[in-house]
């Protein structure tokens, strides 16, 4: 059996939800940090509902979204997908679609445009999991704090407020071992066409304070500080104007976001990283997403090919502090 027959905690105990009605503030919090808050399939499935449920939900006008732990996260649970380059006989893309396997539905082969294609193409849809902060018509704060790289890094980019500690660091680790990642538009526009092209062709990330003067972040505070200064964001949103204003609010933003190509970004993001296939590596390339990575542990590849770059740009907090 391939590293997907892993055991893994269900998606309720990864994704926990509350709400407080007086204050009509919710709250999503990421609860696996011994994984650096990696959601999995289905706990990505979990966020996007729960979005959608606190949408609708005349007790809220503000969602919070944080991470137990030291990090608010690295990213998804990339060891659940290895089969999808490896020769795992058991692995099953359907679970991204949320079919089960004896449900009579035939998946394209590997090698085929489809096989990728139709995940990479998934992530532009709200219920997936990845953009479904875009589709929210009320207000999203963020709070972040160490890793906020992948998966977390896209929750960033899609809220309307982000608060920081200022040890915070943001990027894709798969701007080094693939070259893209999804959502791709949406952090040009966010960050600056110029930041965000020194994030992909370096692969570095960006601290707290360098992303606060791209005005990616709104604060940036010490760690002890970040709970009351979310809270400070968060209280000031839903006391200022009722919901139905906010959600007029947000459809303003909404079709500003479309003008500038929001959604079209996410199919184009969804195309490009269906060609990965067909891409050739150089002789020097440190990383590929191949079997050979994962068999190694994708986390352990990109610590060895870090050792390449200067400490200030390493991805590892730990690499970072070397000299």
């Amino acid at each position: 059996m391939g590293t997907t027959a892993t055991k893994r905690p269900p998606a309720e105990e990864i994704v926990l939800y509350e709400k407080d009605p007086a204050t009509k503030i919710a709250t999503i919090t990421l609860n696996r940090p011994e994984a650096l808050n990696a959601p999995t399939i289905a706990a990505r499935q979990r966020f996007a509902d729960l979005v959608m449920r606190a949408n609708v939900d005349d007790d809220v006008k503000v969602l919070i979204v944080r991470g137990v732990g030291n990090h608010l996260g690295s990213g998804a649970d990339l060891p659940e997908m290895d089969g999808m380059w490896s020769e795992d006989p058991d692995y099953s893309c359907l679970p991204e679609f949320r079919i089960g396997e004896n449900e009579g539905v035939n998946y394209p082969p590997k090698g085929s445009f489809r096989y990728l294609a139709n995940i990479t193409n998934l992530y532009a849809n709200s219920n997936a999991g990845l953009r479904s902060l875009q589709d929210f018509k009320k207000i999203s704060i963020v709070e972040c704090k160490g890793y906020c790289y992948g998966w977390h890094f896209y929750q960033c980019a899609d809220a309307d407020i982000i608060v920081s500690s200022d040890d915070a660091l943001f990027g894709h680790s798969a701007f080094r071992y693939v070259g893209w990642a999804a959502r791709m538009w949406q952090w040009a526009l966010m960050m600056g066409l110029r930041p965000f092209m020194e994030m992909v062709f370096t692969g570095r990330p960006f601290t707290a304070q360098e992303m606060k003067e791209l005005h990616f972040v709104n604060s940036v505070v010490p760690r002890e500080k970040l709970e009351a200064e979310t809270m400070k964001y968060a209280l000031a949103c839903a006391r200022n104007r009722p919901v139905d204003t906010v959600v007029m609010q947000k459809m303003f933003f909404e079709v500003f976001k479309q003008q500038q190509g929001e959604y079209m970004g996410s199919i184009m993001s969804g195309w490009l990283e269906s060609m990965l296939p067909m891409m050739q590596p150089d002789a020097d390339t440190g990383i590929g997403v191949d079997a050979e990575t994962f068999e190694k542990g994708l986390a352990n590849a990109v610590k060895d090919n870090d050792r390449q770059f200067p400490p200030d740009w390493r991805l590892s907090m730990k690499g970072r502090k070397q000299p």
